[in-house]
């Protein structure tokens, strides 16, 4: 496993996580942010599924 894979599931959950706060707290500022992490996270975790790819042709 990658360790793009990893950092980029990492992000995910902190978005997700930030979500909840921003959520709760009613700060817009922080829900967007979230977004941004799991955007982030998710194409970070798309990169090392494809260099994993590549590593196992």
């Amino acid at each position: 496993m990658d360790k793009d894979r990893v950092i980029g599931s990492a992000k995910v959950v902190k978005g997700k996580f930030k979500t909840a706060v921003g959520k709760a707290t009613g700060d817009a500022k922080l829900e967007t942010e979230s977004k941004a992490d799991k955007i982030e996270g998710k194409i970070q975790n798309a990169v090392g599924s494809i260099k994993d790819a590549v590593r196992d042709a």
